[in-house]
């Protein structure tokens, strides 16, 4: 097993649109349903704008000698986002999002729940996933609008954010274990970094496996980088499973 933590500077991001209705009726929830385990020559390409959230969605699932499947939610577009040039068999799948504050009048999937300026509302968040059929996955992270010079601890949790820090539950491991040595960056997704003098900042982890189906839901920033840490904000991420 083999996996590594690359931090990278971020660089700033649009703001997630907000969507009036589906342009295409019911097949996007169809599409949405169908991509992390998708098995056939199926080809959907579905836009569906969803009312009042602060977030953007492009999953793309791919099947060995078919096109691609892509769903993408919350842009202003009537087209689809571009598909990821490699038709391999996989999960592709990109979000991004800006903070607001549990019970914001427009609700967000990112929610902040510090009053310290350390994630900020309006604070932006993007997170992609790269997986490979039976093999191994990449994670990235970008941020912007966060406090400069401070160090973060950003790990993938196993259930959705909620109005609570504790709502998104624990990490989730490769190998579940209640041994506090399995909380580690091999077991676990890891995406610490330190924001840049802009408040700017990213990471990326890879693995040599997949996430167990539904088994992972969020993002979470810790006040500290490492195993634990205050929750300081969450992000709800479709993660996807390949194989």
């Amino acid at each position: 097993m083999t996996s590594g933590i690359d931090s990278t500077e971020g660089t700033e991001g649009t703001q997630g649109t907000q969507g009036a209705e589906s342009t295409e009726g019911a097949e996007g929830a169809e599409g949405a349903d169908r991509l992390g385990g998708i098995a056939g020559a199926v080809v959907r390409r579905t836009v569906l704008l969803l009312a009042g959230t602060l977030a953007s969605v492009a999953l793309t699932a791919f099947t060995a000698g078919t096109s691609d499947a892509t769903v993408s939610a919350g842009s202003a577009s009537d087209d689809p986002a571009p598909a990821d040039s490699d038709s391999s068999p996989g999960y592709r799948m990109r979000t991004d999002a800006r903070f607001a504050p549990p019970g914001a009048f427009v609700p967000s999937a990112a929610v902040t729940y510090d009053g310290t300026g350390l994630v900020p509302p309006a604070a932006w968040i993007e997170v992609s996933q790269r997986s490979e059929e039976r093999g191994r996955t990449t994670v990235a992270l970008r941020v912007t609008g966060l406090k400069a010079g401070h160090a973060y601890g950003v790990h993938v949790h196993r259930d959705p954010c909620g109005a609570e820090p504790a709502a998104a539950g624990g990490h989730y491991q490769h190998r579940p274990s209640t041994d506090p040595a399995a909380a580690n960056p091999e077991n676990e997704v890891w995406l610490d970094f330190t924001a840049d003098d802009r408040g700017e900042g990213g990471a990326s982890a890879r693995h040599d496996w997949n996430f167990r189906r539904g088994e992972a839901a969020s993002v979470v920033l810790h006040a500290e980088p490492g195993g634990a840490g205050a929750r300081l904000a969450c992000f709800t991420v479709p993660f996807g499973w390949a194989g």
